[in-house]
């Protein structure tokens, strides 16, 4: 079995085990709570129908009525400020539930207005948290330049280990004001934060929902919609960093050992060829050295400049004794995954001057 399908069969296994934990754990957590709490209820409404003589019929009417004006016990919500604060929840995929379209057409615009917004937040919430970590890495590495740290360069812990920290002040700055605002703990103003801010979205504690807040208090109004967004921000910024550790992390462990190819009759020139193509590949995957097993794959990937003689490799790309820019390391295999070797078309910024030793591959083709 390949690597791959066993590492996606150990994830859907590691997953289903952590839904029967937390299953298990709410179990004995919140059963005997529920039970406690139906039976008190039960109580309570025996003895309002006795003291004010209502039937069993008479007080379900009773109750529908009470839930259908509970959400209107915070005051007008389809105004602008409350559609907007509702708009925010349906892009950002909270979904608190203290709203929601009653007509046909708001259920329909509803649908479509959430279709192209989800990715359409998704994508921005990304794009923002990925400049957010470029000058996070930029500040961190001008402040090590200014300390006079042996080593600038940032590490990805680093990173994470600031993003982390990002996150947990955002909460607690969430947590201490809307603890003042809405009358809450700070345990549960920051279980409201947390809860908002990962997109959970139960709707056991809304902000904006008490005095008619919505149209009354318009500065926490404002506070309330900068901090949701800037928090999912944040939030975004950290968790792109802890994707890229991911990818980093398992790239690092798909990396397989090649073996060199045996010496082309072609000569030097194939080898530099060879050479093209692997720091190309390099641009499109965490191992320069990827190889293509059928000949459909090589010959299709960069058919400008790979002819097709090299298409028959089935092995990895070998190094180039006369490459300029290498030093062949006597205890390497050939292969150019090797990290610690670097050719002068390693990056962006010098790879275009590298091509000039292939002149008579770029004569013949003239389209490169």
């Amino acid at each position: 079995m390949k690597r791959q399908n066993v590492r996606t069969l150990a994830l859907i296994i590691c997953t289903f085990t952590y839904l029967l934990v937390g299953a298990a754990v709410f179990d004995a957590l919140e059963s005997k709570q529920e039970t406690t709490e139906k039976t008190k209820l039960d109580d309570r409404k025996a003895v309002l129908m006795n003291k004010y003589n209502l039937s069993s019929g008479n007080f379900d009417e009773l109750e529908a009525v009470v839930l259908q004006l509970k959400p209107h016990k915070a005051g007008v919500q389809w105004q602008f400020a409350g559609s907007f604060y509702f708009a925010i929840t349906v892009i950002t995929t909270i979904g608190y539930g203290h709203a929601a379209p009653s007509t046909d057409g708001g259920k329909v615009f509803c649908m479509f207005y959430a279709l192209l917004g989800i990715p359409l937040t998704l994508v921005m919430f990304q794009s923002l948290g990925e400049r957010i970590n470029t000058l996070v890495k930029y500040l961190l590495h001008r402040i090590k330049k200014c300390l006079g740290m042996r080593r600038a360069d940032v590490s990805m812990a680093n990173m994470v280990t600031i993003g982390f920290f990002s996150c947990i002040s955002t909460l607690c700055i969430g947590a201490a004001a809307f603890s003042r605002y809405e009358e809450w703990s700070f345990f549960h103003a920051y279980y409201y934060c947390f809860i908002t801010l990962t997109t959970i979205g139960f709707g056991d504690y809304v902000a904006l929902q008490k005095d008619n807040a919505l149209q009354t208090n318009p500065k926490y109004v404002a506070f309330s919609f900068i901090y949701i967004l800037t928090g999912l921000t944040v939030i975004g910024a950290f968790l792109n960093l802890v994707h890229r550790a991911l990818l980093s992390r398992n790239g690092q462990a798909s990396n397989i050992r090649c073996v060199p190819d045996p010496p082309s009759s072609s000569g030097g020139t194939s080898r530099g060829l060879r050479n093209v193509y692997a720091e190309v590949l390099h641009f499109q995957s965490m191992c320069s050295c990827l190889w293509y097993k059928s000949r459909e794959k090589l010959q299709y990937s960069i058919p400008m400049i790979i002819p097709r003689d090299l298409s028959t490799s089935d092995t990895c790309v070998e190094q180039g004794d006369a490459s300029p820019g290498r030093f062949p390391d006597p205890r390497s295999n050939g292969c150019v995954c090797n990290l610690q070797q670097r050719s002068a078309i390693s990056s962006v910024s010098t790879g275009l001057h590298s091509l000039s030793t292939f002149r008579g591959l770029m004569k013949r083709r003239s389209s490169v």
